[in-house]
């Protein structure tokens, strides 16, 4: 069995069996990372890594996910972009307890 050394950033140089890691690859840019749980300090680490990484730990048996951008990037965005005066009014909205029956949500264009 493969045993894989990895970076554990807080624990230094760790060895890893192959059941340990994933790899996670991106079909629309073949963008790739592989991740795992440290065996001493249990901390969730993730590392980019390039495509001939991912099909090296792949060929020796590291589970595979495959995965898409959002569709939403695709999206055509036409407006102002958000600014922190929007991002706190809109928390200060949500803070209110009749949020969810305000006249803009429920329908009511007078609103």
């Amino acid at each position: 069995m493969a045993t894989i050394k990895a970076e554990c950033q807080s624990c230094g140089a760790v060895r890893l069996r192959v059941s340990d890691l994933t790899v996670r690859v991106c079909v629309d840019d073949d963008r790739g990372a592989y991740r795992f749980r440290c065996p001493h300090c249990a901390s969730a680490v993730v590392h980019d890594a390039t495509p001939a990484i991912c099909a090296l730990l792949v060929s020796v048996g590291v589970t595979e996910e495959v995965w898409s951008l959002p569709a939403e990037l695709l999206e055509d965005h036409d407006g102002p972009a958000l600014t922190p005066d929007d991002l706190l009014d809109f928390h200060l909205f949500l803070e209110r307890d009749d949020w969810a029956n305000h006249p803009a949500l429920v329908g009511d264009a007078s609103a």
